[in-house]
């Protein structure tokens, strides 16, 4: 959809964000965004749940704020920019004891972990 219609110079910049699921790591598809010059960001290894940082953040973006729809690109990058400050420096979160991300960042010592990992726990239960 990036691709479509568009000039490859204007996607500089662009990164492709994904895990290494077959589709996105085949010879084929990486050259498709090498050649539009977009740069490839991949997990680092294929455990589902390390993706979920990135999947969360455009989760975030995508439902707690109000999208529009942008007449460019630089827009909709200034937009985002300020969805992220916002999010830092605004959005508390309770699994860093009602802190905003950049509060949490600047504590010294341990911070009480407040979330529960539901994925080991359901998967401890269902071994047999």
């Amino acid at each position: 959809m990036a691709i479509a219609g568009t000039e490859t110079r204007k996607l500089e910049g662009l990164i492709h964000h994904s895990d290494r699921g077959v589709q996105y790591c085949c010879d084929e598809y990486v050259k498709i965004l090498k050649n539009n010059c977009i740069r490839i960001s991949m997990t680092e290894n294929p455990d589902p749940l390390e993706n979920a940082v990135a999947e969360r953040v455009n989760g975030i973006i995508k439902n707690e704020y109000e999208l529009e729809v942008f007449k460019s690109y630089n827009e909709l990058s200034k937009y985002v920019v300020e969805c992220i400050f916002d999010y830092n420096n605004f959005r508390r979160h309770n699994s860093v004891e009602n802190m905003t991300p950049n509060e949490a960042h600047q504590q010294t010592g341990l911070i009480q972990r407040m979330w529960k990992n539901y994925w080991k726990q359901n998967n401890e239960t269902s071994v047999a």
